[in-house]
């Protein structure tokens, strides 16, 4: 059996304290297939690489290192090729641990702007991230599949102080009013699809009531979205999404940050290819194109790989 410092994961040196995290999230999350809980340790953990991309395939392999040094048991190996993906659970981040209840902010937002983002980049600021969505967000923090960046919304007077929470990440595959909107088929879809965000994650802290502070978030996250996310991924999207439960939200912030609301979804989720989930939870659809041409742009063919260079950047996702 491995010393503790004989245990390293690409040159880290591993801690007892991170071990016991990775047991404690095997035994919490043990429905997730080995992939999904590789990609939930690096999250926990801020296991990247340089391009902020998380460590997933190289923590899998150190996961089955461990289990065969007995150090801890990972869930069995899927054999049965036709069996279903279990769904990532959302879950809840313990409330901090005597923490003052937060002083209600309330008023106009000329009093309190310029607003601003600040983007989540270190581990701390991750592990308050996920607290604040886990213990506020109705739908609960859930580790997002795929290409993702988040953010804090702070306001700058009287002192500079963190009012919210967004999350962008990857799109829907299939969403019948977007698609029809875009006027593409699917071999375009397939090829195009990573030009569109979702705003997957929107809170607005409740103890803030900011009059048109929602709004104003979802403009800045317009204007910021492209240039980041470019920089991180090596896309400029030309159209954002998002998502609103018509029993809790009348999508007014949307509408008055001049979103298009393009009809509702059918309800079923991801997962129901028969339909048994039909109108079970329907969802307002909103968009908001980022270009002009943003239709055009998500209908036009992708640009040539050159011989000699790096493959396009829809194949690096």
């Amino acid at each position: 059996m491995k010393r503790m410092e004989d245990i390293k994961f690409c040159g880290h040196q591993v801690t007892r304290e991170e071990l016991d995290l990775i047991r404690e999230t095997l035994k919490d999350l043990g429905a997730l297939s080995r992939t999904e809980l590789a990609f939930t340790i690096c999250e926990l953990l801020d296991w990247r690489r340089p391009n902020g991309g998380l460590k997933a395939h190289e923590c899998r392999q150190f996961l089955e290192d461990l289990e065969s040094q007995k150090l801890l048991q990972l869930p069995g190996l899927r054999t049965d090729p036709n069996a279903k993906p279990q769904k990532r659970r959302n879950f809840k981040v313990e409330e901090t641990a005597g923490k003052p209840m937060e002083p209600t902010i309330v008023g106009k937002l000329k009093d309190f702007g310029p607003v601003w983002l600040e983007k989540v980049q270190d581990k701390e600021n991750r592990r308050l991230w996920r607290e604040w969505v886990g213990q506020y967000h109705y739908l609960g923090y859930t580790l997002p599949f795929g290409a993702h960046l988040r953010y804090f919304v702070w306001i700058s007077r009287p002192e500079p102080v963190r009012v919210g929470c967004v999350q962008l990440s990857s799109p829907a595959w299939r969403m019948a009013v977007r698609d029809q909107w875009i006027g593409w088929d699917e071999p375009q879809k397939e090829r195009r699809l990573q030009w569109i965000v979702q705003n997957s994650r929107f809170l607005i802290l409740p103890w803030v009531r900011i009059n048109n502070l929602a709004s104003a978030t979802l403009s800045l996250v317009a204007r910021q979205i492209p240039r980041d996310w470019e920089a991180m991924y090596a896309i400029r999207p030309v159209l954002l999404e998002t998502l609103v439960d018509p029993s809790r939200y009348r999508g007014t912030c949307y509408l008055a940050a001049n979103w298009i609301h393009l009809g509702i979804t059918t309800g079923r989720g991801r997962m129901d290819k028969r339909h048994d989930r039909d109108g079970l939870a329907p969802k307002e659809v909103f968009i908001y194109p980022l270009t002009r041409n943003a239709r055009e742009q998500l209908l036009k063919p992708p640009p040539p790989r050159t011989p000699d260079g790096p493959d396009a950047p829809w194949n690096k996702l």
